[in-house]
């Protein structure tokens, strides 16, 4: 099942993100597909929120991985944008780094030959501040309740 969700500013794709915190468990695979700007950053910010974690999320862009320890279940924020190869991500070993917690990951579809087949894909249009973010569950997540992220 599919979900879609719009949101009107970033207060409420925060308040989407703190939502969805709710689900995740350790282990958890997330992907975030969308344009620059779309909100990707902005939505784990919300997740980390949710998860109680108190440091400040920052676009992880040019560290390929941040890791926030200080919540109630850790978070590995990654984008591969930059990545030139599949190798290249499993060569950072990223889903090992992350097992404890959840892992998130923005431009996931560059890399979705190498990830679980249990994961949650989100995907972020934008039109200004207002978005449309659609949740796609796969394997173990078609079980989860994403009714209670909307």
């Amino acid at each position: 099942m599919t979900l879609s969700v719009a949101t009107s500013d970033s207060d409420e794709t925060l308040a989407l993100g703190r939502r969805l915190a709710a689900l995740l468990t350790a282990g958890d695979v997330v992907t975030l597909t969308g344009p620059l700007g779309a909100g990707k950053t902005l939505f784990v910010s919300g997740v980390a929120e949710g998860l109680g974690i108190t440091h400040r999320v920052t676009s992880p862009t040019f560290l390929i991985a941040r890791s926030y320890e200080d919540g109630f279940l850790p978070l590995l924020h990654a984008d591969v944008y930059r990545l030139s190869s599949l190798a290249e991500f499993e060569d950072l070993g990223l889903l090992d780094r992350g097992a404890d917690g959840a892992v998130m990951i923005e431009w996931g579809e560059a890399v979705a030959e190498a990830l679980p087949p249990s994961r949650l894909r989100i995907g972020f249009r934008t039109d200004g501040e207002a978005r449309e973010i659609s949740f796609h569950p796969e394997g173990d997540w078609k079980d989860r309740d994403l009714e209670v992220v909307a």
